[in-house]
């Protein structure tokens, strides 16, 4: 089934220990939706500027992704500049310029109106709310938050909390919308707020998902050679909802493989700059990652009532 994303489309300059890359492609909805085209066919919805650059369109456009909701107003495009040390989990943002963004009022395409799964990228949660509004009984709503609108628009992320049947947001996140220092009982706060599935993203040290009752850990992919964080946790998202939406129904097994896969997605996106990784990537290394995940966690129960090994 299709996937609705409304998010930023962006122009980044970032700096790592292994490179530095200018005006290079960003955004959150750019990255979900590279990371979930190769599961399913994506609809974007994001505004541009009149500088922005027709190749990097033309590239998304080459995924199967639908820009017919991309608006291209008068004006410069949203840029983020930022900088990570050996520390990749955390970035310094150096400079940020909405330009366009500033003003964004995403509409939907009247066809796009019944799509059966929306994300709602990383936005002012008054414009989330306002997606929802347009949008015709769908069958799953997810969204990403940050920390700049759990301080400055708490309330009105809380009123959009309880029309989302699953969130992504990371630890520290978690932790401030809850107002909670442990995470598992700020989850447990979040859910009663709304969402049914709360996604915890952990960067290098993986995720929780908890789902109902119940928890389930997914590890991070031990990579020699990192280039990029950038857009990790939207690749993360893209995977899951891609995977998801695949799929007949969001069972418990369904939700805890798209875990996986986003892990997998959010694995290859950080191996180069921008969408570099993205753009070589192949369903059979998606597949292969997939099972050597699983392998990372896979092992063998002990004997019934004994803590001994037995041969």
């Amino acid at each position: 089934m299709p996937v609705l994303v409304v998010g930023s489309v962006a122009l980044d300059s970032v700096e790592t220990p292994f490179g530095k890359r200018e005006e290079i492609l960003g955004g959150s909805a750019t990255y979900f939706s590279m990371a979930a085209s190769f599961f399913t066919p994506v609809r974007v919805v994001a505004v541009v500027g009149e500088d922005f650059p027709d190749s990097h369109l033309s590239m998304l456009s080459s995924r199967g992704v639908d820009l017919s909701g991309l608006v291209r107003q008068p004006g410069r495009t949203f840029r983020w500049k930022g900088r990570y040390t050996h520390q990749l989990n955390d970035a310094q943002t150096l400079d940020t310029q909405l330009n366009v963004f500033e003003h964004f009022e995403p509409k939907l395409p009247e066809p796009w109106r019944s799509t059966p799964y929306v994300f709602l990228g990383n936005i002012d949660p008054n414009l989330q709310s306002k997606v929802l509004d347009q949008a015709q009984r769908p069958t799953l709503v997810a969204a990403d938050t940050m920390n700049f609108w759990i301080r400055g628009k708490l309330e009105d992320l809380k009123q959009t909390l309880r029309r989302v049947d699953l969130l992504f947001v990371n630890d520290a996140e978690a932790r401030e919308l809850a107002a909670e220092p442990n995470v598992v009982r700020a989850v447990r706060k979040i859910m009663a707020m709304g969402p049914k599935v709360v996604a915890v993203k952990r960067g290098e040290y993986g995720a929780l998902l908890f789902q109902g009752d119940t928890v389930f850990s997914a590890p991070a992919y031990p990579l020699a050679d990192v280039y990029d964080p950038t857009g990790a946790g939207d690749s993360f998202a893209g995977g899951f909802m891609g995977y998801l939406s695949t799929c007949s129904e969001p069972t418990k097994v369904n939700v805890r493989r798209a875990t996986i896969m986003g892990s997998v997605m959010a694995s290859f996106a950080v191996e180069g700059f921008s969408l570099d990784r993205f753009k070589s990537l192949t369903e059979p290394e998606i597949f292969e990652r997939f099972r050597a995940f699983r392998a990372l966690t896979h092992f063998e129960d002990l004997a019934a009532g004994t803590l001994r090994a037995v041969s």
